[in-house]
């Protein structure tokens, strides 16, 4: 069997299955076979259609439906091994069902690999002889409740933290559990920081770009803003969206995507009056946008005869 070569940027035009670089670098997640960490991907990706359907129980959470069947076709293995592949991730705390009834399919939901125990141990994970662990993983909801709206600035019991040069501040309410909630925000902002500035490659964006670091901070800044916000809905253009949905989108953003909005931006020509709007909008809409800009250039040279 024999394959083209990829010219140019072509490989840019294909639909990939993003599977968490940190479920291979992180020690926690190292017992997990490469199954199933291919499979936590391919759920993530399905998570992506249940919010744009409005899949999501009496507490705004959202599930899938993704039976041991479409685990058997997508991977090309047994029912048994499908069985195993899917029982490892609900063991380690990475997925959790919940039973409809004898005719129904079993609803998934996809725990955030972001948060959970902090020394990679879960309850009966496997291989793990540890003992059995307390889990601790929280949904996305529960992490971003009341006490981590990035965008209130008005109350005077605020702190501040310093990524780069932009300052993004972040709002408490009161309560007995102060102190906690304050260190748990904390804690899942700088999750969330190093996972951004992972999937966008953000040291090597500002290696090949030295004279758009600043840039480059600002963007990451307004990705992590949304990523972290407490709100139900953003604006994005002109229409109010699902700040869910936005969500998930800014978390499939990589270094392809902010290369293009660096070329967007450089290319643009009209004034733009208000700069946060208009990278919220450019980013979310990057991961549309791009293949189709790409595929253009690539059909515009192919007839011009560069390739």
């Amino acid at each position: 069997m024999t394959f083209e070569y990829f010219y140019g940027r072509e490989s840019d035009l294909f639909s990939f299955i993003r599977v968490p670089k940190a479920l291979f670098k992180e020690e926690r997640f190292k017992r997990l076979s490469a199954e199933s960490k291919l499979l936590y991907g391919l759920l993530l990706d399905r998570m992506c259609l249940s919010q744009e359907n409005g899949w999501l129980d009496e507490e705004s959470r959202v599930y899938i439906v993704y039976t041991i069947e479409e685990v058997q076709d997508t991977l090309s293995c047994g029912s048994k091994k499908a069985v195993a592949i899917m029982k490892e991730l609900e063991e380690c705390g990475l997925i959790e069902k919940k039973r409809q009834g004898l005719s129904k399919p079993n609803l998934i939901y996809v725990k955030n690999f972001t948060t959970g125990p902090p020394d990679g141990k879960f309850k009966n994970c496997q291989n793990d002889n540890s003992g059995v662990v307390e889990k601790k993983t929280q949904e996305l909801s529960e992490l971003q409740s009341n006490n981590t709206d990035l965008n209130n600035t008005d109350s005077s019991d605020t702190d501040s933290i310093q990524f780069s040069s932009n300052p993004i501040r972040l709002h408490w309410d009161d309560g007995p559990h102060t102190e906690q909630n304050r260190r748990d925000a904390m804690d899942t902002t700088e999750q969330y920081k190093r996972l951004i500035d992972d999937n966008i490659s953000l040291d090597i964006l500002k290696e090949r770009y030295p004279h758009e670091r600043d840039f480059l901070d600002e963007i990451a800044a307004i990705i992590l803003d949304v990523v972290c916000s407490s709100k139900d809905k953003i604006l994005v253009g002109r229409e109010q969206k699902s700040m869910n949905l936005v969500k998930s989108q800014f978390l499939k953003l990589n270094s392809m995507h902010i290369e293009y909005v660096l070329e967007r931006m450089n290319k643009n020509t009209t004034e733009i009056t208000n700069m946060r709007q208009y990278l919220i909008a450019v980013l979310y809409n990057a991961p549309m946008t791009m293949d189709a800009h790409y595929k253009a250039m690539v059909n515009h040279d192919m007839a011009e005869g560069l390739i």
